[in-house]
């Protein structure tokens, strides 16, 4: 079988495990895969991922001008350019819909918490790349912010993105992103993560090397606000000595994250630890802030 013809079976075995696990529904998603130095092998518009033939498939150049094949490439063909622009080690990006994972993307919460092991040694951290309209420039912009340090990203309300040495490796990393939701959002429900400490963090960022991991960017700690996505941010509270950090809660910048935080500096709760409050405690809160506010 011609190097051409395997890619091609093997966008089409990819597009069919993506249906058969409902990260895709009806015509969503696209991937893509590099057939050498100037041209892309792509899947067609308006097919659905799970019924794609071989001869389905689109040969574009990295402009995105269409060199072969009876359909169109996907329309959303220019973030999978600005992956390999950005990316020369990367020759594969999936892009799906997977529920969980979408869902924490419409929920503006991103998967950057250090909770498994094996996500932090592969890949770091998933952050949320800002809303854009699918199919237009604004999305490849949002997406170029953090493709230099990540192998895989949520996009604000819209799915997940994915890029790999080959189309199997990006696959298997959108299988990772879903199932670190999946066991995420049980963790939440449930009362939260234990997360894993930084010490242990920077110990098993060593171990990618010991692995074979080449992850794209280090991890990093402390970045400033607003800093360029140079590398993986992992929320990992300082615990010298320890692993595990229990009850740990990342507070967000909204009414929630600000009560929480004058409890702890009021002393309820120590620094760095879940807050649980009674319906009163709470009411008492939201009318003291209220107050502040006027």
């Amino acid at each position: 079988m011609s190097a051409d013809a395997q890619l091609r079976a093997d966008i089409v075995e990819v597009g069919r495990r993506l249906y058969a696990r409902g990260y895709t529904a009806s015509n969503d998603g696209n991937i893509s895969v590099r057939l050498d130095a100037a041209r892309l092998l792509m899947t067609p518009s308006g097919v659905c991922k799970g019924f794609m033939t071989p001869d389905m498939m689109c040969i574009t150049d990295l402009e995105g001008r269409k060199l072969a094949g009876e359909r169109n490439p996907s329309s959303e063909i220019q973030m999978h350019l600005e992956v390999y622009r950005r990316r020369p080690d990367v020759n594969a990006v999936v892009h799906a819909h997977p529920p969980l994972a979408t869902g924490f993307a419409v929920a503006g919460i991103p998967l950057d918490r250090a909770v498994l092991a094996e996500v932090v040694c592969t890949l770091g951290s998933v952050p949320i790349a800002e809303y854009a309209t699918p199919s237009t420039k604004e999305l490849p912009e949002a997406v170029g912010k953090y493709v230099k340090a990540h192998d895989g990203m949520l996009l604000a309300n819209h799915g997940a993105l994915t890029l790999g040495t080959d189309l199997f490796s990006a696959y298997f990393k959108m299988e990772t992103i879903e199932h670190f939701a999946k066991i995420s959002l049980v963790a939440r429900l449930l009362g939260g993560e234990r997360i894993l400490s930084r010490e242990e963090v920077f110990r098993l960022q060593g171990l990618r090397g010991h692995y074979g991991i080449a992850a794209p960017a280090p991890i990093c700690a402390d970045p400033a606000p607003g800093s360029p996505a140079d590398c993986q941010v992992v929320q990992a509270p300082s615990a010298p000595g320890q692993r595990l950090v229990p009850d740990y809660v990342a507070f967000p910048e909204d009414l929630a994250g600000t009560l929480a935080r004058r409890a702890q500096m009021a002393g309820s709760v120590p620094a760095d630890r879940e807050i649980r409050l009674t319906y009163g405690e709470l009411t008492a809160l939201i009318e003291d802030a209220v107050k502040n506010l006027r």
